[in-house]
């Protein structure tokens, strides 16, 4: 294929982490692409030797001359209906993403994951345990190595994908030996028409690929193609003998998995429900991949979670801090409240607010009632929040909330930073207001 593409026009447009990847991986086989961004100013391009491109185009897209390549390989930070990008299509040029390109280069196992929620720990969580069984695993994607830059180490057994709507928009040819839709919740509706074109975006993980895995408590993720065989998940007891769930045995609650006894759910590291199916369904994936269940026991056992998801930061006076900056979306901030609350002795604490993106945030209405006994918003939509909670309290920013939140909390109680919202209208993004969030604990609760 790349031989191929050495005749060809081609363009990478955007110029970002995976942008950057897809220039050296093209660069690498001999195929001199025309860089473009639509800023005007893109860090991190010293590292790329331009003198070896067809040329570098910063500033608002140019829409011949994106029409006069024959490939355009697109960051998933662009969205398609771009005008500029539109008008290439309508001219014939092909699009396609990073992941694309990875899909017809590849020739390793993939284990593909995606959702609205719980990605990260996912991917990280097979990855922990496939290297723990002996098998040579690396977790690439939208998690942070850009799979053409993963693709390259030799010695890789197995991939293990963790994949956006974004880029599974302008994929069409990945192959999986196992994939799965976590969750989807309203998310993205700023850039897709409807949450039915957001769903059919993450249905495109089970194209290619030999084991879906869905949740059975979650409609969307039911396989909607074929798919050579498919497994629910689920927080309940399997549906069948050979089946996945928590099962109670002799009083305790198991992880089942493939009809088998996996381990006690208390002795899972992760605090909450949510965490629960993460495990069940990490344990699933690798499992199809070839771990061993001694593996898969160890590592989740002792899997800390990844930072600004659900991260205990800061306890004191028996109060705890819990970090879940990640959760940008209701669907995150449903999921913590659901997953935590069981664990609280006292009070839950939330703090939230940012910029909703267009969500409905009357969806956390009814767990605002039902779950959260103080509610702290800032932001952007904090107003649009705290008016579905009678007493909340709104405060100027996540500084002033964290400080409301100390006169509030009790020995027990529990304060929880899961915004439902982007951090983009206060912070640069939702890792600087985790940190922001965790210093300011520390510093206030002493």
């Amino acid at each position: 294929m790349l031989t191929a593409w050495q005749q060809k026009r081609i363009a990478v447009v955007g110029l970002g982490l995976s942008g950057q990847a897809t220039v050296r991986f093209l660069l690498q086989h001999g195929i001199r692409p025309v860089l473009m961004d639509s800023r005007r100013k893109v860090s991190g391009m010293d590292s790329l030797p331009l003198d070896k491109t067809d040329g570098l185009y910063l500033g608002e897209l140019d829409a011949n001359r994106l029409a006069q390549m024959d490939v355009l390989v697109v960051s998933p930070g662009l969205d398609l209906r771009h005008p500029a990008i539109r008008f290439a299509v309508a001219q014939g040029v092909e699009v396609m993403g990073d992941i694309e390109l990875f899909a017809r280069c590849n020739s390793k196992p993939v284990i593909a994951i995606t959702g609205s929620n719980g990605k990260s720990t996912v991917t990280r969580m097979v990855e922990a345990i496939l290297q723990h069984s002996g098998i040579k695993a690396v977790a690439a994607g939208n998690i942070g190595l850009p799979a053409l830059d993963a693709i390259q180490s030799a010695d890789t057994e197995v991939f293990v994908l963790e994949l956006s709507s974004f880029q599974l928009d302008t994929t069409k040819s990945l192959q999986s030996l196992a994939s799965t839709i976590l969750n989807i919740s309203a998310d993205h509706l700023d850039r897709y028409p409807s949450m039915q074109a957001y769903c059919q975006s993450k249905q495109g993980v089970y194209q290619g690929s030999r084991i879906a895995f869905y949740n059975r408590a979650d409609s969307h993720t039911l396989p909607q193609g074929k798919v050579s065989e498919q497994h629910s998940l689920g927080l309940d007891a399997p549906e069948d003998v050979d089946g996945y769930g928590i099962a109670e045995r002799a009083g305790n609650d198991y992880l089942v998995l493939a009809g088998s006894e996996l381990m006690p759910v208390s002795q899972l590291s992760l605090l909450g429900r949510h965490n629960h199916y993460n495990a069940l369904t990490a344990a699933a994936l690798s499992l199809a991949a070839g771990a061993d269940f001694a593996s898969i026991r160890h590592v989740l056992s002792q899997f800390q979670g990844l930072e600004h998801r659900c991260q205990l930061v800061h306890q004191h006076n028996e109060i705890r801090w819990v970090n879940d900056s990640k959760a940008t979306n209701i669907g995150a901030t449903l999921a913590a409240l659901d997953g935590l609350r069981p664990v609280i002795a006292g009070q839950l604490i939330l703090l939230a607010g940012g910029d909703g993106k267009g969500q409905d945030m009357t969806e956390l209405s009814q767990s605002l009632q039902q779950q959260v006994d103080q509610l702290i918003t800032f932001g952007q939509d904090g107003p649009a929040i705290a008016a579905l909670k009678a007493g909340s309290h709104q405060v100027k920013d996540l500084t002033e909330a964290v400080s409301k939140a100390a006169t509030l909390a009790q020995p027990g109680d529990l304060v929880l930073l899961s915004p439902a919202c982007a951090s983009l209208d206060m912070f640069s993004n939702y890792q600087q207001r985790g940190e922001r969030f965790a210093k300011a604990a520390k510093e206030v609760a002493r």
